[in-house]
């Protein structure tokens, strides 16, 4: 495990895949990822739980696949993954971030 980088070095470590944490977090298990980006194919946006059908119906109509650019993602202490995680600025100007992979 990598310990006392800051927050620049940490995302560059999520863009290569490796999951990233702070030691000052508070919930013990907690850890940030970068989700992939992605392509949907048009014909498979029926399926899709997490969109709700007025976006569904949207994308629908555009005439190509849905493109899903990449975005970070925490697991949280109590066992759910957050999409979207925002880095606050405490996050971004501390020192204490750790490389779990």
């Amino acid at each position: 495990m990598q310990k006392g980088l800051n927050y620049g070095q940490a995302l560059e470590a999520l863009k290569q895949g490796k999951r990233a944490s702070r030691e000052g977090w508070n919930g013990k298990g907690m850890f940030i990822f970068q989700r992939p980006g992605d392509v949907l194919a048009k014909d498979f946006l029926p399926k899709v739980k997490s969109l709700p059908d007025t976006v569904k119906a949207f994308l629908e109509t555009q005439q190509r696949d849905i493109e899903f650019l990449p975005y970070l993602c925490m697991w949280s202490a109590t066992g759910e993954v957050v999409n979207g995680w925002l880095a606050s600025q405490t996050d971004m100007l501390s020192a204490d971030w750790c490389i779990l992979d």
